[in-house]
């Protein structure tokens, strides 16, 4: 039960080494508390995470209230989820309604597309199945080769290298793709560009970072001069974060690496190679921002017999991002926490969700809906 404070540390090396048996450590917590309130500065100041699984930490246990009060932690659009534009959604679901098996992850059921949802395609006669990895898709498909299969394959940089990897492997030819993935640095840089956002500081996830190396974050110190931080998932790593952010305000940018048990400088090479082999990146619409530059992955032309894209002429019509009354892309972007939306826990609950920030485990509005009903 040991905090290290080994001090200056370069752009990689972190300036904290925590032993792994202390991470859910009450009095370590407390000692970090006290050094944050030391390097509080007089101006509110605003942190930003991108990642869902860090909002998780900080709502379930708590961490927001434990900061002072000038200290204000945000979540950007890090809910792989939420930020499927529904256009997309719509898209599959006109191929489940089209005599195809539409395979997706769980939280994608219950998604909103313009009209429906795959779970409402599902009960309207439309061949929609839950598959808990790309593998179990293929699995499925060669089991019935007289069906024809698309996969909806959404998430980050996390999961697109297991849907690469399939590609490369062939899988059988009644197996489509229709790919949803989205890049986090180009969301970061889309932050901060806008001008009615307030962000003193990026808490990046550690997931990404651990497939795309700690290099990939360096732009937002170098370029932005924006204190930048990869942290980890327990509540220190969370708390550390925000303490080294807060020496950066005083010290200067750079890149710390909080998370260095899992990431590296470089990442995962194969995972990349894997990408850059499959994907093109392309222009990309995240639900209620609009098209970010170069912040989606597409299937490579050489690879056309498996995007279903390019085998179907798909047709969905006008599509609507955000429900009327909704405020998922004002929560999806950090500007609004949810209970500021006006249908948070009263027509939008997990339950029945409305926005796509209610319906999947990583989505703001969820989290916080449920520890709000614990």
């Amino acid at each position: 039960m040991l905090l290290l404070l080994i001090g200056g540390g370069n752009n990689y090396n972190c300036s904290y080494v925590i032993l792994l048996s202390v991470f859910q450590d009450k009095a370590l917590t407390q000692l970090i508390i006290r050094k944050i309130e030391d390097l509080v500065p007089e101006d509110h100041v605003r942190f930003c995470h991108i990642c869902g699984t860090h909002e998780f930490a900080i709502t379930r246990f708590g961490l927001r209230a434990l900061l002072p009060p000038s200290i204000e932690v945000i979540a950007g659009p890090g809910c792989p989820v939420c930020i499927v534009p529904a256009g997309e959604v719509d898209e599959a679901i006109w191929l489940a309604q089209h005599d195809l098996t539409l395979m997706t992850f769980g939280d994608m059921m219950r998604v909103p597309g313009t009209k429906m949802s795959l779970s409402d395609a599902k009960a309207t006669g439309g061949d929609v199945r839950i598959v808990y990895s790309v593998t179990e898709s293929v699995k499925m498909a060669m089991r019935e080769p007289e069906k024809n299969f698309v996969f909806f394959a959404i998430g980050f940089e996390t999961t697109a290298p297991t849907v690469a990897a399939e590609v490369l492997r062939k899988p059988p030819e009644n197996l489509s793709f229709l790919t949803s993935h989205r890049l986090i640095p180009p969301a970061m840089k889309l932050l901060l560009g806008t001008d009615d956002i307030q962000i003193d500081g990026f808490i990046c996830p550690g997931h990404v970072a651990t497939i795309i190396g700690a290099d990939a974050f360096s732009v937002f110190p170098e370029t932005y001069k924006m204190p930048t931080v990869i942290a980890g998932f327990e509540p220190i790593d969370v708390l550390m974060a925000i303490l080294m952010l807060l020496k950066q305000m005083k010290d200067g940018a750079r890149l710390d690496n909080e998370y260095a048990r899992s990431v590296t400088k470089e990442g995962n090479v194969k995972a990349q190679t894997l990408l850059k082999e499959v994907f093109d990146v392309v222009d990309g619409g995240w639900r209620g921002i609009g098209s970010i530059p170069s912040s989606a992955y597409k299937l490579k032309d050489v690879f056309f017999d498996y995007d279903v894209r390019l085998k179907y002429n798909i047709e969905t019509g006008p599509t609507k991002d955000i429900a009327p009354g909704c405020s998922c892309h004002l929560v999806i972007l950090g500007k609004i926490n949810p209970p500021s939306c006006p249908m948070f826990l009263k027509s939008c609950k997990p339950e029945h969700p409305l926005g796509p920030c209610m319906v999947s485990h990583e989505g703001t509005c969820n989290i916080w809906s449920r520890q709000i009903q614990i």
